[in-house]
């Protein structure tokens, strides 16, 4: 079954009569193509790519049939003559979008433009669907984790005391991209953007920010306050390498730990037990296990070894997840957190980052991502794992 059929699956369990796709990476997903514009996907039936820009490019890129968009205030009567059953006169139809991602304003004009209709957020039954990855997916992640190790393992061969922490940065950006790194790495979340991931030592890895993870990063400036910055890169401090690479649209989330020397007893002594966290955790990766236990799990060996006050933050700024969903997007289904009850079925892939903040000294921590399988789970990350000693 392709991805449009599943989604057209879903929709009639949920009594939904079409939905509108909105957002660039469903649109990817469920479409083949970004182009911008709405996929209008029937209950029944085939969909419709209704595109503002460019036309040319979708009908090379599309699974669906390609319209022009033209005026917003004709389309629904142009879907009606299309799919008569869903715009029957006097008939309400319920369609759903991503409201998760759609600005109000936009959506006040689709209302404008679809009187008549009623209308419901259909984000979680994408966010569903695109839980499970496909063969063909995961072998992209598979791809980007290649890439990720080798630029991992050229910037280790190029730190040296006393170089900033953005030069680090820009021997993995230069190496991700000539790879085949697309630049970004996409994420739903509201106002929230991410690069490449978040290089820092010492203290600035410490330092928080807006941005929902463990880690923060002094960042060049206010205008962009995470990840590295122009501190420079001193002995005995860890050196937070949290990064991705995005290949095809799909990305890899890793973090490893350098050092310039050696780390303080505390310090060494928290990283192993992250060690340990991720190793509970990968006990527990099998379908069935309900994803808020392996958070759980954590909070508890964080807690019997001192290290609570400490674990995925400091204080007001701890954040409240193990890991998360990754995919087209970073921050995907499911999320290891408290209330999260999916259960874990083969083909999600999970990036898992155990961390310890020390204000003024810094973030260590691993990350890997996995793939749920049906005998347990298959490590994606290759890098070599433990302290790197420079």
């Amino acid at each position: 079954m392709d991805r449009q059929e599943r989604l057209q699956e879903v929709m009639r369990t949920n009594g939904i009569d079409g939905f509108l796709v909105n957002h660039n990476v469903d649109l990817f997903y469920f479409n083949g193509s970004m182009q911008t514009g709405y996929l209008f996907v029937p209950a029944e039936g085939k969909s419709l790519f209704i595109v503002r820009r460019s036309i040319t490019r979708a009908r090379e890129e599309s699974a669906a049939e390609v319209e022009e968009l033209g005026s917003l205030r004709t389309l629904r009567d142009r879907l009606a003559q299309r799919y008569p059953g869903i715009f029957a006169p006097g008939r309400e139809a319920l369609l759903a979008t991503e409201l998760d991602v759609l600005p109000v304003q936009q959506f006040q004009r689709l209302e404008a433009a679809f009187g008549g209709v009623k209308w419901k957020d259909g984000s979680l039954l994408v966010k569903e669907l695109r839980m499970i990855k496909s063969p063909a997916e995961i072998g992209c992640i598979r791809k980007a984790a290649a890439v990720i190790d080798r630029t991992l393992e050229a910037a280790i061969s190029g730190i040296r005391e006393g170089m900033s922490e953005l030069e680090l940065m820009t021997i993995i950006e230069r190496e991700n991209r000539l790879q085949g790194h697309l630049g970004l790495m996409r994420m739903r979340a509201y106002n929230s953007e991410l690069i490449t991931g978040c290089v820092a030592a010492g203290a600035s890895a410490a330092e928080p920010t807006y941005f929902d993870g463990p880690a923060g990063g002094r960042g060049l400036s206010p205008a962009s306050p995470q990840s590295a910055g122009t501190r420079l890169i001193g002995r005995n401090e860890p050196i937070l390498i949290d990064i991705g690479c995005c290949i095809d649209g799909y990305v890899i989330d890793q973090t490893r730990i350098a050092v310039i020397g050696g780390l303080p007893g505390h310090l060494q002594r928290a990283y192993e037990v992250s060690e340990r966290i991720l190793q509970e955790a990968e006990a527990m990766l099998k379908p069935g296990t309900i994803a808020e236990h392996l958070y759980l799990q954590s909070l508890d060996t964080a807690a019997a070894e001192g290290l609570a006050d400490h674990y995925m933050g400091f204080a007001r700024d701890q954040v409240k997840f193990l890991g998360h969903g990754i995919g087209l997007e970073i921050d995907e289904f499911p999320v290891l957190a408290k209330g999260f009850k999916y259960p874990l079925q083969p083909g999600m892939v999970i990036a898992i980052e155990p961390k310890f903040t020390f204000p003024g000294e810094g973030v260590v921590g691993i990350e890997n991502t996995y793939v749920i399988t049906e005998a347990g789970f298959e490590k994606l990350t290759i890098s070599r794992e433990g302290i790197i000693a420079i």
